[in-house]
């Protein structure tokens, strides 16, 4: 059950015994199904139609109003997660978001109140190579956040296709796998030929000139042979990780 959910039932309980008069509850349920405070609308209904709350994403936003949603979503019980935030912001707002913790490669802050519904399967998190560490690490994140367990697997790109088989058992094992690759982005395809499962296919900004800042890796993921394989935009770790997640609880 989530947060959100729970509260409104426990309003209605309450107006059911009287202990709640039906103006108090439509007082203590104002915020629904959003929060305007002027310079944002805080959906906190997202949680009862998509079973993920919403999520901050950090870049251009002031320390002010990250600190104002962050504590807005945390005092309606539900987990925070804030993507793609700069080191010295977070250590500027961590005093005033208290149990915020911070993954430096992802750009990632977390502050986990409680358990989310379990995931059906472990979630296979792979990499080309360490520099496609940081979208890798986003996708992590992302998914410890939504309830699902994550099997690391970096640095098994195609330049030494024999330590991608030495992590065979953990491949085989999951339910979802996300591929982060840059320079000619052929790791995913080569995953999806393997196995059963989906695939999902982060391109990633790591390569020489020619790769054009994950565009070359981007079209050949969207070129992939194999079925199965979706890809989402350059970079973007979170995206991979909230549509497995998805994919992993149906």
């Amino acid at each position: 059950m989530t947060p959100m959910k729970s509260q409104i039932e426990e309003i209605l309980i309450k107006v059911r015994e009287r202990k709640l008069t039906p103006k108090a509850a439509l007082n203590e349920l104002r915020d629904y199904p959003y929060q305007d405070l002027g310079f944002v609308k805080i959906d906190h209904q997202r949680e009862l139609r998509k079973g993920i709350p919403e999520i901050i994403y950090g870049l251009g936003k002031t320390d002010a109003h990250i600190i104002k949603i962050g504590r807005e979503l945390v005092e309606k019980g539900g987990n925070l997660l804030i993507t793609r935030l700069d080191p010295q912001v977070f250590r500027r707002i961590r005093k005033k978001l208290p149990g915020l913790s911070y993954n430096a490669p992802a750009r990632m802050a977390y502050l986990k109140q409680r358990e989310p519904p379990p995931g059906k399967g472990p979630i296979a998190v792979m990499t080309a190579g360490t520099s496609d560490i940081p979208v890798a690490e986003e996708a992590v994140i992302t998914c410890e956040m939504l309830g699902n367990d994550v099997h690391r697997i970096f640095d098994v790109g195609v330049a030494g296709l024999h330590r991608l088989f030495g992590e065979i058992d953990k491949i085989l094992s999951a339910r979802v796998i996300i591929v982060a690759a840059g320079m000619e982005g052929a790791l995913p395809s080569v995953v999806a030929g393997l196995v059963s499962v989906p695939v999902v296919a982060v391109p990633t900004s790591i390569g020489y000139g020619a790769s054009f800042n994950g565009m070359a890796a981007l079209l050949a993921m969207l070129n992939s042979c194999p079925g199965g394989v979706a890809v989402v935009n350059i970079d973007n770790g979170f995206g991979a990780g909230y549509l497995a997640s998805l994919i992993n609880h149906l």
